[in-house]
């Protein structure tokens, strides 16, 4: 199994880098092929070329790192992704990412019918891990749950992932120790559950 870790936060020694490395080591302990990859670190360039936007042709980036998270698709069986909530969204660096590697004929193309999406790659499961300082009341009475809006009902389904999985780590700046150990092993109980569940 090869599965792909996407960390999207720019300091580390934050809680996220902790999910981000307890995950893949958990994969690792299960033989589980992993692809980490830490955004910030490997300078990932969020912003799209022109070229990139043309949605009919679907033309291949000409940035050799976008390239290389597209070819690497291909082989997947699941996408981890850890970031926090950031006004609702991912932060910017994840939504290049995704604008700029999930792109038509490499992961999806447009039934021509129904211009419906088909998703072109193999992989079916994914696992979103977010952090927060919003509860969930104020996250889902006042602002409806935009991050589960984005992953579960927009980008991965258009992709062909029909098994998305998230969970939320809240209120996580004034957490205690024993709060964040008790989230990591959570945190590596879930990514667990992706190679095992089926």
């Amino acid at each position: 199994m090869r599965i792909a870790v996407y960390l999207a936060h720019p300091r580390a020694d934050s809680f996220n880098r902790a999910l981000f490395d307890a995950v893949v080591d958990e994969l690792r302990t299960r033989a589980v092929e992993v692809v980490p990859h830490d955004l910030y670190a490997e300078g990932f360039d969020p912003m799209s070329a022109a070229v990139e936007t043309d949605t009919v042709h679907g033309t291949r980036s000409g940035d050799e790192l976008v390239r290389q998270h597209q070819n690497e698709l291909a082989d997947l069986d699941a996408l981890i992704f850890v970031h926090p909530n950031w006004w609702g969204m991912p932060p910017a660096i994840l939504t290049g990412w995704v604008q700029r590697v999930l792109t038509p004929a490499v992961a999806y193309k447009l039934d021509d019918a129904s211009g419906r999406p088909i998703g072109l790659l193999r992989l079916r499961r994914a696992l979103v891990l977010n952090t927060s300082d919003t509860t969930i009341e104020r996250e889902r009475d006042v602002f409806g749950d935009p991050l589960h809006q984005i992953w579960a009902a927009c980008v991965l389904p258009y992709v062909g992932v029909d098994d998305v999985r998230r969970t939320v780590f809240r209120m996580v700046t004034d957490s205690a120790d024993e709060t964040r150990a008790a989230w990591l092993r959570e945190a590596r109980e879930l990514a667990a559950a992706l190679v095992t569940d089926g």
